[in-house]
C-alpha cells in the first residue's frame, strides 16, 4: 500500500495526539501506533502536570527544574516550557480535561519531590490517562486524521538528509509506505529494552534506533531515570509505579526496622541512590513506603487506583507499609531537536520522550514530562504550518531489505543499546 498525506505522526500518546490537534482541519494527517491507541506510556502517568502558578513563581520553577537536572538543562528550552505552560493547561481544559478542583471550583495543586511549590495539577492518580484519553476523544472527532493501530514504523524514507515519510508493517507482516511532507516521531522512550521498567514492553526506543541508522544526531542517551518507588514484585513484566505525589503528600520511606532513612522530597536520582544504599545495608530486595500519614480520606480520594492495585497484590496501604523498589522509568536523552522539535534531518520532528531538547538535563523534575511533551509537540506543528514544506513525492522503496523484520529490529536495538550503555 502506498499512502500520501501532509503529516504522518508515529505514536498516539499525549505528544502525538496534541500535535495532531495543533494542525488546522485542512491538513491531512495519518497516525500510526504499534498497539492500540491507549497503549502508550502517557496513559500510565500518575502524578500530574506542572504549571507556572504566576510570574512570582517563575524563578522558583526555573531553579527547581535546573537543580533536578543537575544544571545540565538547556536554559532556553526550560524557559520555553515554563512560559508556555499556562497556555497548554488552558487548552487542555478547553478540550475537556477534568483537573481536580476545590469546593469553590478552583484548580487544586499538589506538590512532588524537588518542587519548592505546590504547582502540579492532577486527576486522582491517573492524570496521564485523563489527559491522553481526552485528547484522543478530540482527535477522533477530526475528519482529517486517520489512525492505524497495530502498525509499526520500521524505517523512514529519506534522501539528501530530507525526510519524506515512513515505512511501516502491520500485524499481518504486510509492508506499506506513507509519504508525507513532514514526519513527527512521538513513539516514546526505551523502557521495553529493560527487564524492570514502568513502561509498556513495546516502547523500545525505535526513534533512537532509526536515527542512529541514518546518522541523525542523538544526545544524552546515557541519561536514564530510575523511579525510586515501584511496587515490589517477583512477577515478570511491567512494574507498577507508586506516584511521586504519594511522597509529596506525606508518605515516608522506611528501612527493614521501620525507621525513616532519607528525605523523600529530594530529586528522584537522590532518593533512588538512598534506597539502593539502604537495601544494601539491610540485605533486602526492597524498602518500605508508608502511606498511612496521608490519612484514609486522602488515600481513597487522591490515590484510589494505587490503593486498589496494592489491595490486589495483597497489601492494604491503610494499615501497613508496602514494599517498593527502583525501576527504569524515563529517558532524558533521545533524538536531538531544536526548540521547534526538528531533528538534524530536515522535515523530521521528534517530540515527547523520544526527543532530547535539553529541558530535563541529567534528571527530570517530577511532572515536567507531560508538560514538556505537549509544549514542544505544539511547537512542532506550528513550525510545520509556518514552513509548509514539500516532502519527497516520488521515491522508490525496496521492500526486500525489510523482509527480515526481527533481524532488522535486532540490529537497530543492539546499536541503540550500545550507545545508551556508553
Amino acid at each position: 500500500m502506498d499512502l500520501k498525506c501532509d503529516v504522518v505522526i508515529v505514536g498516539t500518546g499525549a505528544a502525538g495526539l496534541f500535535s495532531a490537534l495543533s494542525f488546522p482541519d485542512d491538513v491531512n494527517i495519518h497516525m500510526v501506533t504499534k498497539r492500540k491507541v491507549d497503549e502508550s506510556d502517557s496513559y500510565l502517568a500518575q502524578g500530574g502536570i506542572s504549571v507556572l502558578l504566576d510570574e512570582d513563581d517563575y524563578d522558583d520553577y526555573f531553579e527547581d527544574t535546573m537543580r533536578a537536572g543537575h544544571f545540565e538543562n538547556k536554559k532556553d528550552a526550560v524557559d520555553v516550557m515554563i512560559r508556555s505552560s499556562q497556555d497548554v493547561i488552558d487548552k487542555l481544559i478547553e478540550y475537556g480535561v477534568d483537573f481536580e478542583k476545590d469546593k469553590e471550583g478552583n484548580l487544586s495543586f499538589t506538590k512532588e519531590g524537588a518542587h519548592s511549590q505546590a504547582r502540579i495539577l492532577f486527576h486522582e492518580d491517573e492524570t496521564g490517562r485523563e489527559i491522553t484519553s481526552t485528547l484522543y476523544k478530540r482527535v477522533a472527532e477530526k475528519k482529517n486524521v486517520t489512525i492505524h493501530e497495530y502498525t509499526t514504523m520500521v524505517d523512514i524514507i529519506t534522501r539528501d538528509n530530507i525526510c519524506g515519510g515512513i515505512v511501516v508493517v502491520d500485524d499481518m507482516k504486510e509492508f506499506s509506505i506513507i509519504k508525507a511532507k513532514d514526519v513527527i516521531l512521538a513513539c516514546g522512550g526505551i523502557g521495553g529494552l529493560y527487564k524492570n521498567s514502568t513502561n509498556f514492553p513495546h516502547i523500545t526506543g525505535d526513534a533512537i534506533s532509526i536515527a542512529i541508522k541514518h546518522n541523525i544526531e542523538v544526545e544524552n542517551l546515557n541519561y536514564v531515570q530510575i523511579h525510586p518507588t515501584t511496587l515490589y514484585s517477583k512477577k515478570p513484566g511491567r512494574r507498577f509505579l507508586i506516584s511521586e505525589s504519594v511522597r509529596g503528600e506525606g508518605a515516608v520511606l522506611l528501612d527493614k526496622n521501620g525507621e525513616r532513612f532519607t528525605d523523600e522530597l529530594k530529586p528522584r536520582d537522590v532518593v533512588t541512590a538512598a534506597i539502593r544504599e539502604q537495601m544494601r545495608k539491610d540485605g533486602t530486595e526492597y524498602v518500605l513506603e508508608d502511606m498511612r500519614p496521608l490519612g484514609k480520606q486522602t488515600i481513597l480520594h487522591h490515590f484510589p487506583n494505587i490503593y486498589e492495585r496494592c489491595k490486589k497484590e495483597g497489601y492494604d496501604v491503610l494499615v501497613e507499609p508496602i514494599p517498593v523498589v527502583p525501576a527504569q522509568h524515563y529517558h532524558m536523552g533521545g533524538v536531538k531537536v531544536d526548540l521547534n522539535s526538528e531533528s538534524t534531518m530536515h522535515g523530521l520532528y521528534v517530540v515527547g520522550e523520544a526527543s532530547c531538547n535539553g529541558v530535563h538535563g541529567k534528571n527530570r523534575l517530577a511532572s515536567n514530562s507531560l508538560l514538556e511533551a505537549l509544549v514542544f509537540a505544539k511547537r512542532a506543528a506550528e513550525n510545520i504550518i509556518r514552513r509548509n514544506d514539500s516532502g519527497i513525492d516520488d521515491f522508490f522503496v525496496d521492500f526486500e531489505e525489510y523482509k527480515n523484520l526481527d533481524g532488522l529490529f535486532d540490529e537497530y536495538r543492539t546499536s541503540a543499546l550500545k550507545k545508551i550503555s556508553e
